[in-house]
């Protein structure tokens, strides 16, 4: 790892350094006097830290999503780590490594495809198992499944973020089903298949940003139009259970102000959009304590307002651990469990029968209600309104299709 990175700033405050970092966000503004200055966000996979420099002469050509090399003073302005830059130019190719730039999961993406996998092994429902299949082993959709991040900006932001999520959810959806007495391989599907359109809808590199297509359409709109085009090449699949797939994908974001063409109104589709918030807002809550550390604070202080969740906040482990208070060690993704049943399972999935006459259900037409065409985001929605004041310039980026 480069050093220093953005989770190490606070250790230089007040001091001179040259650093590498990835350039998220540009803007030119004015100072009082009409002079142009930069204002910048400059990230690693660590974190990203504000950065100003106030005169703009001597800086060469560089764009958002590039690997710049900065000289610049660490400081402090409104309790946050900011850097002044002097000097800024583009980094060469052979001066650093990408991975150092771009935010990736923590877990190990074998081990969580494993346990996805897992989970799809445990289904009974020959049908939903063989639509999951038909997903997972298509190796373009599951290198890009492997590397997805779930958003461009909010909860699991990163290289492998949708994998990370997905497994997460995977875990509490199996306790709901059970406690609940649901449709259980229904909400595992609906939980590993909502948010695929984010294959097509995002595009990543050293920076997140959404594909002309995520913009026109978004991804509940795209999932579906995925998950029917494999369900059509599915032999016998029941029309019926084929509008309950939809439907929870369709209805995950649970109300209309939130980009949901539906709302849920099966038990399934109403535990997956509550998980799926919760789960979302939980990631947040961690990423801002992360956050809060490394702009300079001690573990346990309260951090600032945080828009999206729309209060300040506070680490309880952290703060009681600080009080001398002992505190249990934290958990991890669950595994995915063995199946006990209550009574003896065939030995195998039944085979999709391969000659049957479909019932051809009523053709659906899927039109998506879009609140915002730069953030679909549940908890997004309220985040960015007065964030994002420019229009980040064109990337190359690793989405699965392009743009």
């Amino acid at each position: 790892m480069k050093e220093p990175s953005v989770a190490e700033l606070a250790k230089y405050e007040n001091r001179t350094i040259s650093a590498y970092f990835a350039v998220t966000a540009k803007q030119v503004r004015s100072k009082k006097d009409g002079a142009p200055y930069f204002s910048l966000t400059l990230a690693d996979r660590t974190g990203q830290a504000e950065g100003v420099m106030w005169e703009t002469s001597g800086a060469g050509e560089f764009s958002t999503g590039d690997i710049v090399k900065v000289h610049c003073q660490v400081g402090r302005y409104r309790d946050k780590i900011q850097l002044t830059l002097d000097r800024i130019r583009v980094a060469e190719p052979g001066e650093y490594q990408l991975a150092d730039f771009v935010p990736s999961t923590t877990y190990n993406v074998d081990d969580l495809w494993a346990r996805l996998n897992g989970y799809v092994s445990s289904f009974t429902d020959p049908h939903l198992h063989a639509l999951l299949r038909s997903f997972l082993d298509d190796p373009e959709f599951a290198s890009a499944f492997r590397d997805a991040p779930a958003a461009k900006g909010m909860h699991h932001a990163w290289i492998g973020g949708l994998l990370e999520h997905v497994v997460s959810l995977l875990g509490i959806a199996d306790l709901a089903a059970r406690h609940y007495s649901v449709h259980r391989d229904l909400l595992l599907t609906g939980v590993i298949l909502h948010d695929i359109g984010k294959l097509y809808e995002l595009r990543w590199g050293t920076t997140f940003d959404y594909t002309l297509e995520g913009q026109l359409l978004g991804h509940i709109t795209i999932g579906v139009n995925l998950v029917d085009k494999r369900i059509d090449a599915i032999p016998g699949f029941p029309p019926a259970l084929r509008v309950l797939v939809d439907h929870i994908i369709l209805s995950h974001h649970g109300k209309y102000e939130f980009g949901s063409p539906k709302l849920p109104m099966i038990p399934e589709a109403i535990l997956l959009n509550f998980l799926d918030d919760m789960d979302a807002k939980m990631q947040t809550i961690q990423s801002e304590f992360e956050r809060n550390i490394a702009a300079g604070r001690a573990p346990g202080e309260i951090t600032d307002y945080v828009r999206s969740m729309e209060r300040p906040l506070l680490d309880t482990r952290a703060f009681l651990a600080k009080s001398g208070v002992p505190v249990a060690a934290a958990g991890a993704l669950p595994v995915a469990p063995t199946i006990e049943f209550a009574t003896e399972p065939e030995a195998s999935l039944p085979a999709v029968e391969e000659e049957f006459v479909v019932e051809e259900a009523a053709e659906a037409v899927v039109i998506a209600t879009v609140v915002d065409p730069e953030d679909d985001e549940v908890d997004e929605h309220r985040a960015r309104a007065s964030n994002e004041n420019s229009s980040p310039e064109p990337q190359s980026q690793f989405g699965l299709f392009g743009s």
